[in-house]
This record gives structure tokens, C-alpha cells and sequence, in this order.
């Protein structure tokens, strides 16, 4: 960015200011650095520089060799020479300089030269002055890459060396589309960032041109308030964003002895506490127990985290006050957390990494490698001992290093079982996991060391035992209180210095030195020991100040029962051993050199193995990655996952810090065996969240140490948990039952959270995928005739025919009659799948329910009903009874195991006393074959229905008995369960619409089988291709006008409302989408502002006549609109305005409760003022599914209620960016139908 003066003798002097895309960039990382670095360049201050960094300057250049080698590669590839043309540099700044680059670009794109290297655009009238005193703005470009596509457009590619895409390098490439566009040069639909790993990350240039549109507006209203403006811009101006981390910001931070100083502080409670006038680590010092209580209820801070603030700076100002060289001041708020280190062993062990991220091979998809395992051990006076190192120069090296590693605490533990394993902060713990995945070695072991407790971090012992006057936390900060001459005449003195020396030593022994190579290397052994050394000098003073602040008495009595738990307080869940087939699987999956393929370059039986290989590990790794997560998070700090999905937090609800808790005494009733409580709890879930009522796997309510029930851990540092029942789920609270541990005493303490449940056992599922994955690998290089194989291959629904699906055709009345198409096609099915998509209001279920009834009447097929509830099941065969016509008899189902029977006394299909009951009942019906009977009695066919766990029973369901398994919901029914469930069956339909709400995972996996089975049949698109299947394009619930932005946003303008629509009318108000932005600030997940608004808009709207187009026009009352927020304490706040006045008729809720339901008017309020308050990131609150829900609930209109704010925000991911983008389609003038 630069400035530039003309002069001229006929008027007066024009400024123009030249822009590039790092400055969109740069201002997306942090606003006050681009503005002050404008005002510097203005005089108004000095300029502040960066320190240099080491890091970045080795990215930069490994940068730039990754740029050369795709332009090698580009050549390589070229049919001549001319099809790649370098646009080379201009030797000075200035736009007459550039300029003749940029027409040489465009002769080359005119002349459609296939490929153009750093193409040059300068755009003079990028933003024109609006007047003779405002400030032109041009904008200067190049392109990394500009290829031709066989369409004769150009796409613009970018070469990043990052592993994956970043959404800045997404808004350059757009940026420069756009100056394409300028040009009159046809654009690709899509641009691709050409990745480290070799990867091309194509995205789709819609999805980033709305967010590019509002971020460069809001910079080039920055640049021109800046240049308007005489002084500089203001240390904590409201107008702009504050990384809190660049020389800019740092300078301001300490010169103002800003409360961001204080550890711990995030950027959210920087701007509350600043809100309320807390802007300096004084300020914050300086509030008193009185003040506080007037402080959290202003800020929006919670009581008890404002209360860690206030200490956490007031330690740090004694510290600011004290003599140089003095060790931060101590204080100790939480004796009990001292004393959850384990007992000291002579074999203890005091272990860190030393890692280069940056480092790679051959492979580029495989990049970082830690090249230090150091240990030291336990002296014989119980001292530090012996530092053992286990070196990796390569990956090959690292893999061997792991083994020795592992084996080395192995042998020690078999010497001293009572070893532990010390180190700080949660790196070591996820590299070992990460390394062990990566090299395929160790994950037995690694995984006993996590449940066993054996690996003991002394982070969070420090976090929640202590508060340190430090402004941080990290192990170097805490020396100068325990080892203060630490790192005295240090070679290496920090973890860049290492990777840099590391770096340096490298070059240094390829280039032949090996003495200076070998010197660097003692020098980082010797950073490592340090490190090493000061783990267990920590551990020795955390165990000194125990024995300084006793055990609370009841922690005591815990900890002697510790180690002793059985199995009811050691939740490890089952273990479920991998399957040789996943070898088998892989191998197919892999190239002709056996390495594996990248998922751009893969055929479609590549893919398909590679998913099956995944299948097979699915349970497995959903199971390991829960367990990992669920006692990572009773060692963490509770901020750092309150906010994971489905997590609880126990806390009075906000506005009502007087609600309490309150409980029932332990007892018994009727045949119960063990004592039990039930007890109320208030708070708050996490965004996301989706609480299940009863079930046989309940969440864990975990206890804050001293536990009131044994850990069940050998990690005394962990937090007790204990599976629980979720009883009833409010706005505020919620109500849960707890049986009392077998070796506990009768307790009144309550839990601090409830977490997520364990995943179910799988029952017959994983033997069903192993038996099909066995098939697979039996007839390769041939696929079995079965219907997954062709799902995963993408590949169109196999005929008996062997033509197409059959045609939808105009049914007597005029409308296209896709049940009897659809019945046609899965009659013609050779083995195979169909695919239905069924957008909102479309009739998904009553096609099914009338293509279900025709083939068990009409043809006597044997038909099975899975979905991933049993509510969802029982709907269906509700309507295959009451809506298809087709006798009860021939329809049965179980009930969800522990429900009530009264719940299913009126339920219009054969209820079965259990799932076991299912093969029978199949039995008899296939036999009835005496006649033609009545609704098809006698043909032999029926209606099953149940989950994944029935069909893929064998006793329950046989293998391939059934003609036809239907999967509905199947947008949110996983690829491993569709897998698991299909061997029941020759067939299969997938109904659903992978557009509305996602399927649901624990689990992290190789390949994304835990995605839905429609989105991955749909591959990306919004429609689902007509080769596959069927897409219901008529919705009978929206109106033209609503049907069009809903049909823009999701389904790429494919949706339309049927003529029935347009004969409803509401009096006074035009149909389709109305966004009503309202101004708000400091919101995270409940707006008064918002919520009165909504009042408002219903207030407005009673009494309206309304014209359903099915009864008499009648007034419009509160019970015609529904209301749908992200977030259950909007929805609380909402339904108290709403009641307060007198619209209690409006239902109220969350997009997970409402699907399905419809109103004359939906109004969708998302509550949270910005992206800096949104609780999980923009991610989930603008989740265009979420969005497509919430507003196809209104037949007539909906209303869309936000604040400004949160267009303002740059999301961390591309999905967010696409999100972002979509919604602010949805609220610009143009993308409103009206």
C-alpha cells in the first residue's frame, strides 16, 4: 500500500492510494495495524516494525520453491514452450511501471495462452473519489497462476505452501477473478489454491465473492476515514479489529498498560471489560469484592472468571511493582489440585518434543517431524537423573524413534509399575497420538498410557491449583520461581531458536560440515534437557507446596480410594479390536506403486476401497477418539471445552443469579437395587448441543476435585465423572438422575458440567461391515452386485433393464407422478440404491410412505425402515398405514428400548414386544401367501422397521431378506451405519436432503464415512445429480417469493413452490424473505434487542386475514408464527418477551427442535451481535443448512432478524467463508424476493 500525489495547473490535487490483496489480507488479521501503518506513511507518527522472525522468513522461501516447482511441473506438462508464459516483474514501483505488465497479461489472456505465470492487473478506478476532496483508490495484482480451462475460461490459481486452504489466500484469488471479470475475460466457476501437499483445494467462486464484496469495503472505508483523519488513529478505537499480537498493537499494549496484559484474557473479555470501562491491568487490579458483583452483571463476564481475572492481575501488578529480578509472586487458590499428583516413583520420567513443522520428504501430503524424544529420569537421591535422547533426522528416523521411545518406558515401567510420565502442556500428548497414527506403530500402548494416567501434564495442575503474577503461563515464564538461573549462557534459549538452529544445523551437514552440525546439536540437546530438567524441578516445587497447604480432609479420604475403583468408576467403554480386512482394503485402494493416492487423483473404486478400508476402523476410532477427548477434557481446564457440543455447564442462569439447584434425597423405589438422587441443575449448553432424553447411554456429570466418587483414574489430577440419566431438558436447566457409586458414600455435591455420552456398543454393526468389506476384497478386481459398492462408486443405480431410471410423467390431474416413477425405477433395480432428495415441504414422506405401501401390496416386497431415530422410523410407518392405506397388520416395529408402553397404545401399525420379535413376525408374514387378502394380506409382503442395530442383527433381520431397506433422514444418516444396515437387504432408498440438518459424529477418521450417505452421494452439489436418483423440485409450503431465496441459498435454484402455493395471501404483507437488521453489541447467545424486535414484527401482523388457500380467510393469530433462534438462551428470552406480551401462542425454538414444522410466518433470530461473541464461531451460527431449515418453516414469510455486525466478520475456514457468503446474499437488497 502506497500513496501517490498528482499536481496539476487546472484544478486541485488529486490523491490516489494503491491497494493490493495482502492488504486485504493484513487488515483481515488485524484493521489498527493497517490503519496505523496508513498514518505512519501520512507523518503522523513513526513507523513500528516487526521483529523479524526466523519462521517466517524460512516459509517465505520455502514458498517460493514450491511456486518454482509448479511452474516446472506446468512446463513439464505443456504441449510447447509459448503455453506457459512468465509475466515478468517491473525493477520499480509506481503504476506507469506496471502497467505495460499488465497489458502484457491481457494480450496473453485475449490471445487464451494456456497458462499465465503471475499475471499483472492495475486497476486506476478500483474505488473512484466520490468527490474532489476524497481519495482515489486503485489496485495493483498478480496471480500466481491464470490456466485456461476447456471451456475457454480462465481459472485463477494460487500457490500456498500450507497444508490446507486459508480463507486470506481465498479472498486474493477472488480478488483477482474479479479484476478477469474487469477485463471481459470469462471467469471459471471456480478457483484452487495449488497446496504444500500438492493438493489442488478448488472452491467455488460464489462462495467467496460475497465476503471479499464486504471485506474490502469495510477496508477501503478504514483507508479513507484514515485519510480524512489528521491524527492518528486511537489505541482502542471501537471502528476497527485488534490482533493484540503485531508490533503495532504490542507497542500500544504496553504503553498503556492494557489489560490484555493479563494471562488468560481472551480477545471476547477484552472488549466487555473495555465496554465498562476496564481498559488498563490497573483498572482491573483495582476492582473490589463490592465492585464485582456490578462489574460481571455490566461486562457479561462471568462472577467466578471475572473473579480469576481480577486476582490473575492483581498478582501481575505486585509483580510490575516489585525489584528487577524478583520471581513473580504465588498464590494458591486450590490446595486440593496439588495434591492430584500422583506419588513420586524412582522411575518417574520428565519427558519433551522438539518438532519442525515445516519439515517434509518426497511425500508433500506429509509434512512436520519431531526430530527430539528427551527424557530425564529419576536419580538415585531422587534428584534429576539421566537425560536420554532419541534423535529423528527423518521420518524414517522418527518412526524408529517412537519405537525405542515406547519400548525404553515400557522396560522402566516393568521395573517400577508406579512410573509416571511428566511433561507440560498438551503437546506431548497429541503428538504421541498423532505419531502413532502416523507411522502405524504404538497405538496399544499410547492408548493404555492415556487411560491409565500414566502421561501426567503439570499444566493444568498449575492452571487450576495457582495463580502466578506472570502474563504467562508457559513453563519459561514460571522458572525464575524455582530454577531462576535456568537458562544462564543458553546456546538455545527458546523453542524457535531450536527449530531455527535445527534448520541451520541441516544445512550445515549437507553442505559437509559435520563438526559445526554435530556442536548445534549438543547445543539443542542441551535446550532439550533444560526443558527436560525443568519439568521435574516444577513437579519437585508443585510437591512442595503441597506439603506446604494440606489436603482438604475430604480429598484426602478420595485419594485413598484411588486406584481402587472398579469398573462402575472407570469408564474405558468396550474395546473393539481393528480387522485385518482394513490392510486388505487399503492395499486396493493404493496406487500402482502401493503408496496411497490423493483424494483428487483417486478412480472411483480407489475412493470406494479406501471408505470401505475406513468403515472397517469406524467404531473403533469413534470409540478411541471419544475416550481420548472424554479424559483430556477431566484433566483441562473447564473454559477450554465449555463450549464442545454437548457439553453443559452448571451455572445460574444469566439474569437470575438467585435460581439454585436443588436435589431429592438418595432412596429407593420398587424393585431399584442401588440409591439414587435426581437432581436439578441450571445452565447452559453448548452451541450445537442436542440433548437426548433417557437412552441407554446417558451424559457424564463430572465433579470438580475433592470428588465426592472415585476417579476411577491413576491421574489423581483428573476430575471424577459418572455416567448419568438425562430426565427432562429446559430452556434453563435440566433435570438428571444419578444412581451412587458402589464405594461412595451419600453426597450433596453437584457436578460443574455434563459431557458428552460414550458412542452406543455397536452391537451386530461392525461384524456386518466386515462380512461386506470381506465380500469386496473376495471378488476384487470385480464388485459384488450389491447396493453400497455402486453407492461409493458414485455410479448410477444399476438396471435389470439396463437403461435409465424410468421418466417422471404428468399423472392424470396434471402433476408429474414421481411416486409411480420412483416405484417403477426401485422394481427395475438390479441390486442396486436409489436416491430420493426431498427439499423442505416437498412431500419426501409422503412419497415414501406411498411408494412403501405400492410394492408390499402390488408386488409382495419385503421392506425395511431405518432412520437415525426411532421417532423418525415410527413417523414413517405411521403414514404408510394412515396415508398409503396399507393394513396394520403388515407393518411392525419394536419400541425404543426403556420407553413408556403407553406411548405406543395408539400406534396405527403392529407393535412388537421386542426387537428380537422381529424375525418372527417377518417369518409369518412371508408365509401368508393363502390369497390376494386385503391391502395386500397374502402376498407375502410387509413393513419392518428399526435402527441400524436391527437390520445388521442377523437374528433379527437375515442377511439380504429383505428386498428393500429404506434409509430416511438419509442426510443425516452415516455412510458406516447405511454400510452396516444395508446386508439386510438387494436394495436400497435413500430419502432425505442432505441441504437440512448434518449427520452428527464423535469420531475423527481417514476418510469421511461418518458423513451422510446422501451428501456423499451428492458429491458437492446441492442437487442431487438426475442420473442418480430423483430430486423433488415442487415444494407445497412456500410461497414463489420465499421459495426463490431458499431455492438460492441451497439448492442451486432448482427449487420452485407448486401453483397451490400462490393461493394463500396474507393481507398487508409481501411474501418472501424480509431481512430486519437491528443494531446491537456485546450479545453472545441471547439480544433483548432482538427479541423485542420480534415482538414487533408479530404485533404488527395479528389480525392480518390470512388466506391458507385450504379454509376460510380467517384473522391471523400468534399461533400462526413460529420463531427459531440458534441458541436455547435466546429462546428462553424470546419466550418471556413473547409471554410478557401476551403472545403465548408462538412457538419458540431451536432449528434441531423444529424440523418439520410450519407456520404462515417464521421469524429467525440469530442473537449474537458479532463473529468476535459468537459462541464456536460463525461456523455454526450462519451453517447454511442450519439457515435453510430455520427459514423454509414459513409458508408465506419469513423474517430474518440479525445484527449488522456479524457481516463484518472474516470466518477461520473456507465452509465458513462459503457460509458467510451465502448469508450475506441472503441479506443484500438483490437477493430478496419482495
Amino acid at each position: 500500500m502506497y500513496l501517490t500525489t498528482t499536481e496539476s495547473a487546472e484544478g486541485p490535487t488529486s490523491r490516489l492510494l494503491v491497494t493490493s490483496a495482502s492488504d486485504l489480507t493484513r487488515a483481515a488479521e488485524c484493521e489498527f495495524r493497517v490503519a496505523r501503518d496508513l498514518d505512519a506513511k501520512l507523518g503522523r507518527l513513526p513507523a513500528v516494525d516487526d521483529e523479524p522472525d526466523a519462521m517466517l522468513a524460512r516459509t517465505a522461501r520455502l514458498g517460493d520453491a514450491h511456486e518454482l516447482a509448479v511452474i516446472a511441473d506446468y512446463r513439464a506438462r505443456a504441449a510447447s514452450p509459448g503455453d506457459v508464459l512468465e509475466i515478468a516483474r517491473a525493477d520499480r514501483a509506481g503504476l506507469d511501471a506496471i502497467e505495460p505488465y499488465a497489458l502484457q497479461t491481457l494480450e496473453a489472456l485475449q490471445a487464451g495462452v494456456p497458462v499465465i505465470v503471475q499475471g499483472t492487473f492495475v486497476d486506476r478506478d478500483h474505488s473512484p473519489a466520490s468527490d474532489p476532496d476524497d481519495t482515489a483508490i486503485a489496485f495493483v495484482g498478480y496471480a500466481d497462476f491464470l490456466e485456461r480451462m476447456p471451456s475457454g475460461a480462465y481459472r485463477v490459481l494460487d500457490s500456498k505452501l500450507a497444508r490446507r486452504a486459508k480463507v486470506t489466500a481465498l479472498l486474493q484469488l477472488a480478488a483477482y477473478a474479479e479484476q478477469l471479470e474487469r477485463l471481459g475475460i470469462a471467469v471459471d466457476t471456480e478457483v484452487a489454491l495449488i497446496l504444500g501437499t500438492g493438493e489442488h483445494s478448488i472452491h467455488r467462486l460464489d462462495d467467496i465473492a460475497p465476503v471479499l464484496r464486504a471485506r474490502r469495503a469495510r477496508l477501503h472505508r478504514l483507508l479513507r476515514e484514515r485519510l480524512a483523519d489528521t491524527e492518528p488513529l486511537a489505541w482502542r478505537d471501537p471502528g476497527v479489529t485488534y490482533c493484540r499480537s503485531c508490533a503495532w498493537c504490542a507497542s500500544e499494549i504496553a504503553a498503556h498498560d492494557d489489560v490484555s496484559q493479563v494471562a488468560g484474557l481472551t480477545g471476547a473479555q477484552w472488549q466487555k471489560l473495555g465496554s465498562v470501562g476496564i481498559t488498563t491491568l490497573g483498572d482491573l487490579a483495582a476492582v473490589d469484592d463490592t465492585a464485582a458483583a456490578s462489574v460481571a452483571s455490566a461486562s457479561g463476564i462471568a462472577r467466578t472468571t471475572l473473579d480469576t481475572l481480577r486476582l490473575q492481575a492483581s498478582l501481575q501488578a505486585q509483580a510490575a511493582g516489585a525489584a528487577a529480578g524478583s520471581p513473580p509472586p504465588v498464590h494458591v487458590r486450590a490446595p486440593g489440585a496439588l495434591h492430584t499428583l500422583p506419588a513420586p516413583s524412582p522411575g518417574d520420567l520428565y519427558f519433551d518434543f522438539e518438532g519442525d513443522p515445516l519439515y517434509t520428504e518426497h511425500d508433500p501430503r506429509q509434512w512436520g517431524i519431531d526430530y527430539l524424544f528427551g527424557m530425564v529420569d529419576t536419580a538415585a537421591d531422587n534428584g534429576v537423573g539421566q537425560f536420554t535422547a532419541y534423535w529423528a533426522h527423518s521420518f524414517a528416523d522418527e518412526r524408529q524413534a517412537l519405537i525405542d521411545f515406547l519400548a525404553d518406558v515400557e522396560g522402566r515401567r516393568a521395573v517400577h509399575p508406579d512410573l509416571h510420565v511428566y511433561h507440560y502442556a498438551s503437546y506431548e500428548r497429541t503428538h504421541l497420538r498423532s505419531l502413532a497414527a502416523r507411522h502405524g506403530v504404538g497405538e496399544d500402548i499410547i492408548d493404555d498410557w492415556l487411560r491409565s494416567g500414566l502421561l501426567v501434564d503439570l499444566y493444568p495442575v498449575v492452571k487450576n491449583a495457582l495463580r502466578v503474577g506472570s502474563p504467562s503461563y508457559s513453563i519459561k515464564y514460571l522458572e525464575p520461581i524455582y530454577w531462576p538461573e535456568a537458562r544462564v549462557g543458553a546456546a538455545v534459549a527458546r523453542g524457535d531458536d531450536s527449530v531455527a538452529e535445527y534448520v541451520r544445523a541441516r544445512g550445515l551437514r549437507e553442505q559437509g560440515d559435520t563438526a559445526a552440525w554435530q556442536q548445534i546439536i549438543d547445543d539443542i540437546g542441551d535446550y532439550n534437557r533444560v526443558d527436560c530438567e525443568s519439568t521435574a524441578r516444577l513437579a519437585a516445587w508443585l510437591r512442595g507446596l503441597a506439603a506446604e497447604h494440606p489436603m482438604p480432609a475430604h480429598h484426602a479420604a478420595e485419594s485413598a480410594a484411588d486406584g481402587d475403583a472398579d469398573a462402575e468408576a472407570d469408564p474405558r467403554g468396550p474395546e473393539i479390536d481393528d480387522s485385518p480386512l482394513r490392510a486388505a482394503l487399503l492395499a486396493l485402494a493404493a496406487g500402482p506403486d502401493g503408496l496411497p493416492v490423493t483424494d483428487a487423483e483417486r478412480t472411483a473404486e480407489q475412493r470406494a476401497y479406501a471408505y470401505a478400508a475406513a468403515a472397517i476402523d469406524y467404531h473403533r476410532r469413534e470409540h478411541k477418539t471419544f475416550w481420548w477427548e472424554h479424559f483430556d477434557r477431566l484433566v483441562a481446564p473447564l473454559d477450554e471445552w465449555a463450549d464442545v457440543r454437548d457439553v453443559f455447564v452448571v451455572a445460574p442462569p444469566p439474569g437470575d443469579p438467585d435460581a439454585h439447584h436443588d436435589q431429592s434425597p438418595w432412596g429407593k423405589t420398587g424393585r431399584q437395587r442401588s440409591l439414587r438422587r435426581t437432581v436439578r441443575l441450571y445452565g447452559q449448553w453448548a452451541a450445537g448441543s442436542r440433548p437426548s432424553v433417557g437412552g441407554r447411554s446417558g451424559p457424564y456429570a463430572v465433579y470438580e476435585q475433592p470428588a465426592p466418587i472415585p476417579t476411577g483414574s491413576r491421574d489423581r489430577s483428573a476430575r471424577a465423572a459418572r455416567s448419568v440419566t438425562l430426565e427432562a431438558v429446559h430452556d434453563d436447566h435440566v433435570v438428571v438422575s444419578e444412581t451412587l457409586h458402589s464405594e461412595a458414600d451419600e453426597y450433596t455435591a453437584l457436578p460443574v458440567a455434563l459431557t458428552p455420552s460414550s458412542p452406543p456398543d455397536p452391537g451386530q454393526q461392525k461384524p456386518a461391515i466386515e462380512a461386506w468389506g470381506a465380500a469386496l476384497v473376495e471378488a476384487h478386481p470385480d464388485w459384488p452386485r450389491e447396493p453400497v459398492g455402486d453407492l461409493l462408486r458414485r455410479v448410477a443405480p444399476r438396471t435389470r433393464s439396463g437403461g435409465p431410471l424410468a421418466p417422471v410423467t404428468l399423472a392424470a390431474d396434471g402433476e408429474p407422478d414421481r411416486i409411480s416413477a420412483v416405484t417403477a425405477s426401485l422394481l427395475d433395480l438390479d441390486r442396486s440404491y436409489l436416491a430420493v432428495q426431498g427439499p423442505p415441504g416437498t412431500g419426501k414422506t409422503h412419497l415414501g410412505a406411498h411408494v412403501i405401501a405400492a410394492l408390499v401390496r402390488d408386488h409382495g416386497w419385503k421392506v425395511g425402515v431405518v432412520a437415525q431415530s426411532h421417532t423418525t422410523v415410527e413417523h414413517v410407518l405411521a403414514s404408510i398405514v394412515e396415508k398409503a392405506g396399507l393394513d396394520p397388520r403388515l407393518v411392525a416395529k419394536a419400541p425404543k428400548t426403556g420407553a413408556d408402553p403407553a406411548d405406543y397404545a395408539t400406534a396405527p401399525y403392529t407393535v412388537l414386544g421386542k426387537a428380537d420379535q422381529l424375525a418372527a413376525f417377518a417369518a409369518e408374514r412371508a408365509a401368508d401367501r393363502a390369497g390376494p387378502g386385503r391391502s395386500g394380506a397374502g402376498r407375502g409382503g410387509y413393513v419392518i422397521g428399526g435402527t441400524a442395530w436391527d437390520f445388521a442383527h442377523p437374528q433379527r433381520v437375515g442377511r439380504r431378506s429383505l428386498d428393500l431397506l429404506v434409509i430416511d433422514e438419509a442426510g443425516q444418516f452415516s455412510l458406516a451405519a447405511t454400510i452396516a444396515a444395508s446386508v439386510s437387504a438387494q436394495n436400497l432408498l435413500l430419502l432425505g436432503d442432505p441441504q437440512q440438518l448434518p449427520q452428527v459424529s464423535q469420531g475423527t477418521h481417514p476418510e469421511p464415512i461418518d458423513g451422510s450417505a446422501l451428501g456423499y452421494l451428492s458429491a458437492g452439489h446441492d442437487v442431487l445429480p438426475a442420473e442418480l436418483g430423483y430430486f423433488l423440485a415442487e415444494t407445497r409450503r412456500l410461497h414463489p417469493a420465499l421459495a426463490e431465496p431458499v431455492s438460492r441459498l441451497s439448492y442451486e435454484g432448482q427449487l420452485h413452490a407448486h401453483p397451490s402455493t400462490s393461493t394463500r395471501r396474507l393481507d398487508g404483507t409481501a411474501p418472501g424473505l424480509h431481512p430486519v437488521p437491528v443494531p446491537h453489541s456485546g450479545n453472545a447467545t441471547e439480544s433483548v434487542e432482538e427479541a423485542n424486535e420480534v415482538v414487533a414484527i408479530i404485533r404488527r401482523h395479528l389480525g392480518a386475514v390470512w388466506h391458507d388457500g385450504s379454509a376460510e380467510p380467517r384473522p391471523l393469530s400468534d399461533r400462526d408464527v413460529i420463531v427459531v433462534t440458534p441458541y436455547n438462551a435466546q429462546q428462553q428470552t424470546i419466550r418471556h418477551a413473547l409471554d410478557a406480551a401476551g403472545l403465548r401462542g408462538t412457538r419458540v425454538g431451536t432449528v434441531d427442535k423444529f424440523q418439520g414444522q410450519e407456520a404462515a410466518i417464521a421469524i429467525v433470530s440469530l442473537a449474537a451481535s458479532s463473529a468476535h461473541d459468537v459462541p464456536r464461531g460463525l461456523d455454526f451460527l450462519l451453517n447454511r443448512n442450519r439457515l435453510n431449515v430455520a427459514i423454509s418453516r414459513a409458508q408465506w414469510a419469513a423474517y430474518l432478524v440479525y445484527s449488522p455486525g456479524l457481516t463484518d466478520a472474516l470466518p477461520h475456514t473456507p465452509q465458513g467463508v462459503a457460509e458467510l457468503s451465502a448469508f450475506i446474499r441472503l441479506t443484500e437488497e438483490g437477493g430478496i424476493a419482495n
